[in-house]
């Protein structure tokens, strides 16, 4: 599998821990996992080493042309699986580039429009309890500090929703709210088998037991493989 993350910035602390689990996980299951920081080596030769892309809280922009369009027929022709996680649904403009129109497509037609910078506690509940990246989890798990990505629109009617958070939950609670809120979500309009999975901001998610398992799960869906690895 191949992972992208940011080499700075207020996630890196999320991005350093999900590498030591990653690695851990890697070795359990033996497979291997290679990263990369910036896009600029993507194109089709690249990906095709890959069964699985793991965008792990990198930006759907600073991505330059080639790369764009290898990861859209990577994504399209489901040459491999996809999971992305938090900064993958940044859509909008930002830092001076444009709107990547197709990514926002494959994120249900969504453009990001605010957050909870001072950060809440959360409930997810489990819409699509039988779905494979949900097996083992339950059908609520609290997260406990999110910045939680509010949207212009719900991506539901673009979308296969897996889970979403009761934003009447939110401790303490924040005027920041969408109304339907999807946070776990799958576009089968695609040929990858892609989850995106909002919760990625602390490094704490990996202590917890449900957040854990809901990655692992993705992780071996995406890449359809059977899960080898030591629970």
């Amino acid at each position: 599998m191949l992972a992208i993350a940011e080499s700075g910035g207020h996630h890196i602390l999320y991005s350093q821990r999900a590498r030591i689990w990653l690695n851990q996980l890697a070795r359990d299951s033996a497979f291997t996992i290679d990263y990369i920081e910036k896009p600029d080596s993507i194109d089709e030769a690249f990906l095709s080493r890959y069964e699985l892309f793991i965008q792990l809280d990198f930006p759907p922009y600073m991505w330059s042309k080639k790369s764009m369009e290898a990861f859209q027929k990577y994504i399209e022709q489901g040459r491999g699986g996809w999971i992305g996680f938090h900064h993958a649904t940044l859509l909008g403009e930002f830092d001076g580039y444009s709107m990547w129109n197709w990514f926002s497509d494959f994120m249900g037609g969504i453009r990001f429009k605010n957050y909870i910078a001072t950060f809440v506690s959360g409930t997810v509940h489990a819409e699509d309890k039988v779905h494979p990246c949900m097996k083992g989890v339950p059908g609520a798990f609290v997260i406990k500090k999110e910045e939680w990505y509010t949207y212009d629109k719900s991506p539901r009617p673009n979308v296969h929703v897996i889970a979403s958070v009761d934003e009447s939950s939110y401790l303490p609670p924040s005027a920041i709210t969408m109304g339907d809120h999807p946070v776990v979500w799958t576009n089968d309009a695609y040929g990858a088998r892609n989850i995106y999975i909002f919760m990625g901001h602390s490094p704490d998610l990996f202590e917890n037991a449900s957040y854990t398992t809901l990655f692992r799960n993705a992780i071996f869906w995406a890449a359809q493989r059977p899960d080898s690895s030591k629970n």
